[in-house]
């Protein structure tokens, strides 16, 4: 299974699925992360944590945490 966490930086996903459950999933969902959208890995910090990502033409910063919740293809 790949996630949006192995996604490197100027690559481009496609959502398969979400995991996790409860008020996460929801926070996910919330951003306009579904099942289907595309998301653009932007750039990662200095650390690694976090990555920035475009989603549905806007900048979202996610945590590799949320990230590997993110099943991508």
């Amino acid at each position: 299974m790949k996630t949006l966490r192995d996604v490197k930086v100027g690559e481009t996903a496609t959502v398969v699925k979400l995991h996790g459950e409860g008020a996460v999933k929801r926070r996910i969902m919330d951003m306009g992360i579904t099942k289907g959208v595309e998301i653009y890995v932007r750039k990662l910090a200095p650390l690694g944590d976090p990555i920035e990502i475009n989603v549905r033409d806007y900048e979202l910063s996610l945590r590799k945490a949320d990230a590997e919740m993110i099943e991508v293809r």
